[in-house]
């Protein structure tokens, strides 16, 4: 359960008491004296200490813990939970990006493309891949493996991690907003079941390129978010130094997107975050995975398309306190009593026939 490398803020406390007990066992080995009533104590306030921690984190410092150096990546999931995994490259265009893994396996016994971002684990790998931000040829890449499992009848499973597409000149030269928008419309619409699952940062476009699917489940201490708390911040507030601020505001935890109903669930990690006990995680995603499939490729995939259409239709949900409705129904009720028309807007029915009319 030990963290000792890459200590965040708020679990300085739990690294003290765990080096508390690293000596006591040290001690006891030294001198044969016994300490396991002081141990067993220590670990009793540890459990207790992180569980009610975890339970209580800030929208920041979940993002913190997403980004955490020791939190599991996509190479990780690969090997604890793919087998005869063969990594397909390029996207038969301009080159391979690093950002972007795809590649053939199984997970669970069922046959799969595996699609997701690769953040690295060392500095260079995190150098070669961008620090997982995809450039064109990585959306590219993942569109045309995409379409090869179609061709063979073979579902998708989409891992996000990212904190968006990469953001420089080469980029937009090549075409990334084109990139992530051809993608968006093309999954929508292939003919296999895909699975997405947001193991670390899911942020902006650079998410989406690769985030449409049947079910979209995170894990608890990740985000999703239509950008990063910094780059809010910078455009309100003009300073990245409000980004706790920002993340508050963004609702990007798993909790408030399920309120929403932005994502379909939310997975457990173990005590004390991912990066305390990877082999639970990859646990998880792989039972999760696993059931996900063998519920989606039992429907038909007419039904299937259908309903990923109406669940994209469907996104986009507020709340309202119960003060402002009020104010509303009443402003409705006195327009209508004082014979003042209403404007009523009405969103075009998708049932409708294309007749060349929008109205």
């Amino acid at each position: 359960m030990s963290v000792l490398g890459g200590t965040l803020e708020f679990e300085k406390p739990l690294v003290r008491i765990e080096r508390e007990i690293a000596e006591l066992e040290a001690l006891q080995a030294e001198t044969q004296r016994d300490h396991s009533a002081e141990i067993r104590e220590l670990r009793a306030t540890l459990e207790s200490l992180t569980r009610k921690t975890y339970a209580n984190l800030t929208p920041w410092e979940t993002v913190l813990v997403a980004r955490h150096p020791r939190r599991p990546v996509i190479r990780d999931y690969i090997d604890r939970c793919v087998k005869d995994f063969c990594e397909l490259a390029g996207d038969r265009c301009f080159g391979n990006d690093k950002a972007i893994v795809t590649g053939f396996g199984r997970i669970g016994g069922l046959k799969v493309l595996i699609v997701g971002h690769d953040k690295g684990r060392d500095t260079k790998e995190k150098i070669e891949r961008h620090f997982g931000c995809p450039h064109p040829e990585g959306y590219r890449k993942a569109l045309l493996k995409m379409k090869l499992a179609e061709k063979f009848k073979l579902p998708v499973v989409s891992i996000i991690d990212t904190q968006g597409a990469y953001p420089g000149d080469k980029a937009e030269e090549r075409g990334i907003s084109q990139a992530i928008a051809v993608n968006l419309m093309e999954m929508s619409r292939l003919r296999v079941p895909i699975v997405c699952v947001v193991i670390g940062e899911g942020g902006s476009g650079g998410a989406l390129g690769i985030g449409v699917g049947d079910r979209l489940a995170m894990f608890e201490h990740s985000y999703y978010s239509v950008i990063t708390p910094e780059g809010c911040a910078a455009i309100l507030w003009k300073t990245a130094a409000q980004a706790p601020q920002a993340a508050k505001a963004l609702k990007l935890t798993a909790r408030e997107l399920k309120k929403l109903n932005l994502v379909d669930d939310v997975l457990p990690e173990p005590l004390g975050g991912g990066h305390r006990n990877p082999d639970a995680m990859a646990e998880v995603f792989e039972k999760y995975v696993t059931e996900t499939l063998r519920d989606l490729k039992r429907v038909r995939i007419d039904t299937l398309l259908k309903r990923r259409y109406e669940r994209l239709r469907n996104m986009g949900s507020f709340f309202e306190s119960l003060s402002a409705r009020k104010r509303t129904e009443r402003r409705s009720t006195t327009k209508r009593s004082t014979g003042t028309p209403t404007l009523r807007l009405a969103m075009p029915s998708t049932s409708r026939k294309a007749n060349g009319t929008t109205g």
